[in-house]
């Protein structure tokens, strides 16, 4: 039986017109075919068994030497997640897993809470047996949008990789950025440095420099504000959520925010939807609004009301929202009650308004869209 790997895969879809011909795609896709072929061959030692290993007169096995992993870094748009999830798809590992960066970080924190709520202050250090239990469940680990922001995770991260790897598991992982730029001007990025130089040393860096942005592709034209509320609004939003979450299946999730748990309705890779009431009915701040315009490069905002003294909170939340997904270059779909320049339209509060009126219009042009997002 002929085996298919990415590169077949690829090259299929090229063919039936799903994508277009991209130098850098096709070069991404062959490297994920070096990895595909290298994986069939390999299998992480699980070191000696038998009674021989239960008395310590076991002979070590020799560990097979992993082949090296993946780390495609670009800008937002040029397919990084789609060409990983290719790959993922076709790897001959049945031990693999697939997951959102941000969403394996949060898992790992409350794995380690668990570990210390039941263990004493002699097994202080969770990260070891942790990353074995991981290592276990899954040697071909996918991570997506590889990015930090957290001081915590940064102090943690690298310790989390040198385990995985010793393990032998092989990581395959997608970033907006050059490792060199990671956690860039973070608190005490010196600790940080040693990861970066393990990511440098186990993974096979790839720059995917298409000159096409993707994402603004599955707009195909589309306006990105809509207005009023109506069937037909909401219809277009879900069908403009459905194109930029492509091939991935949106799916609740949950953010950490300096140890609290953000909801996130429904997420699918770097795009989130929330309904108004999500962000602005709720009592969050600036570094909640700040979390998500960092991990999310498109937001789909619903249902936003008119605003005004009445709901003057709500006003203001979505005021700092707005500011804080303008300053990151987020894109952003909303769909409300009014056009920009009627969402406030009277009262005490209107005249400061005006600015996030200016702003919402901007982040509809075309210049906005194509605009680099900003982590």
């Amino acid at each position: 039986m002929p085996h298919h790997g990415p590169l077949t895969l690829y090259r299929a879809k090229v063919q039936r017109g799903e994508l277009k011909p991209d130098p850098a795609q096709q070069l991404a896709a062959e490297k994920f075919e070096s990895l595909y072929h290298a994986l069939r061959t390999y299998q992480p030692a699980t070191g000696p068994t038998g009674w021989k290993a239960r008395f310590g007169l076991a002979r070590r096995v020799e560990e097979p030497t992993p082949p090296q992993g993946l780390y495609i870094y670009g800008d937002v748009g040029r397919g990084k997640s789609m060409l990983m999830d290719l790959f993922f798809s076709t790897a001959p590992v049945k031990a693999r897993r697939r997951i959102h960066f941000h969403e394996f970080m949060r898992d790992f924190h409350a794995e380690m809470h668990r570990w210390r709520q039941g263990k004493s202050k002699d097994d202080a250090d969770p990260i070891p047996p942790l990353a074995k239990k991981i290592a276990a469940e899954a040697w071909l680990l996918c991570l997506d949008e590889l990015e930090i922001h957290d001081i915590t995770d940064a102090m943690i991260v690298g310790r989390i990789f040198d385990q995985l790897f010793k393990a032998g598991v092989v990581v395959v992982t997608t970033s907006n950025r050059h490792p060199d730029d990671l956690y860039k001007n973070g608190l005490q990025r010196d600790r940080f440095l040693p990861f970066i130089a393990l990511i440098k040393e186990r993974l096979d860096l790839l720059h995917l420099a298409s000159d096409t942005d993707y994402r603004l592709g599955r707009l195909k034209g589309a306006p990105v504000y809509h207005h009023p509320l109506t069937e037909q609004t909401a219809t277009a939003i879900d069908a403009l959520f459905g194109r930029l979450a492509a091939d991935t299946v949106p799916a609740p999730a949950v953010m950490q925010v300096n140890g609290r748990e953000v909801p996130v309705p429904l997420a699918a890779g770097d795009v989130a939807r929330f309904g108004f009431a999500d962000l602005c009915a709720k009592p969050l701040g600036p570094t909640d609004y700040l979390h998500i315009a960092t991990l999310y490069d498109s937001v789909v905002i619903t249902d936003v009301p008119l605003l005004g003294p009445h709901n003057r909170d709500q006003a203001r939340r979505f005021v700092t929202l707005i500011d804080a997904l303008y300053d990151h270059r987020t894109m952003v779909v909303i769909s409300a009650e009014a056009a920009p320049e009627v969402l406030y339209p009277v009262g005490d509060g209107a005249f400061e308004f005006q600015r996030t009126v200016s702003r919402l219009m901007e982040m509809q042009s075309e210049e906005y869209l194509r605009a680099k997002h900003l982590t």
